[in-house]
């Protein structure tokens, strides 16, 4: 790759057209978004996201700022831990995917203090210090420049805060990870082409675990944008790990 380009799943890609290229997935998926991750993951994706929570250290009255945020699964749970006198922002890039999260949260009663955005990480429009707690949760793999989104979001931290970051990585067993290769490049397009009409995105997703950062690498790039005390936590045995940084 050069300057100019990036990956797109295992393509180069100019870096301007990536934005576009990831949009066209989301849209695509956006309306079985909910429906396939409970298939792909056999709903452990679920616990992932809980133990996410639990990582947050998030207290009533407090800001958050849940980012590719998509159909708003943790914001709907943080918007209960804050409480009334707290704040959610869901944010995504992609309007298909930020209306149907806005939708399920009205529908779950999910109102008052949670907002909406339609933002890109790399280029977040919010104050400085704003935030007692970012997430992103498999989401950054997506970004195409991820180290200026990780400088954006460090930005609009408040001092104190942490960021969280919940993505696919690296199993850690050779075992593991030549089963979970055969799983995601048969199973996902299939069950992709099956229950959202579409397998070419879920081969995208696939490809795109397998070229994102991994996990010591991904902690770097953390510790490079400014966040300290970087940690990570390997769940399901490697195929997903929660960074955590924070900002002082």
């Amino acid at each position: 790759m050069t300057d100019d380009t990036t990956h797109f799943g295992y393509r180069t890609v100019d870096k301007h057209d990536k934005a576009r290229l990831v949009g066209g997935v989301f849209d695509s998926v956006a309306s079985s978004y909910d429906v396939m991750n409970d298939l792909m993951s056999f709903g452990i994706h679920r616990l992932w996201k809980r133990y996410t929570l639990e990582q947050s250290g998030v207290r009533p009255g407090q800001r958050v700022l849940d980012i590719a945020g998509g159909t708003g699964d943790l914001a709907a749970k943080f918007a209960r831990r804050v409480g009334t006198n707290g704040h959610v922002l869901l944010a995504d890039i992609n309007a298909a995917m930020l209306r149907h999260g806005r939708e399920r949260l009205v529908d779950a009663g999910v109102v008052g203090n949670v907002d909406y955005a339609q933002s890109d990480a790399e280029a977040l429009p919010f104050a400085d210090d704003s935030f007692d707690c970012i997430t992103i949760a498999f989401g950054l793999r997506n970004v195409t420049e991820k180290a200026r989104a990780l400088e954006s979001m460090l930005r609009v931290l408040k001092p104190g805060g942490r960021l969280l970051v919940l993505e696919f990585s690296k199993p850690l067993l050779p075992l593991l990870a030549r089963a979970y290769d055969a799983y995601s490049f048969a199973a996902l397009p299939m069950m992709g082409k099956l229950v959202a009409g579409d397998a070419e995105s879920y081969r995208y997703l696939a490809e795109s675990i397998r070229v994102h950062p991994d996990q010591e690498a991904l902690a770097g790039m953390l510790r490079e944008a400014g966040f300290e005390q970087v940690t990570y936590h390997n769940l399901s045995g490697g195929i997903v790990a929660l960074h955590k940084g924070f900002k002082f």
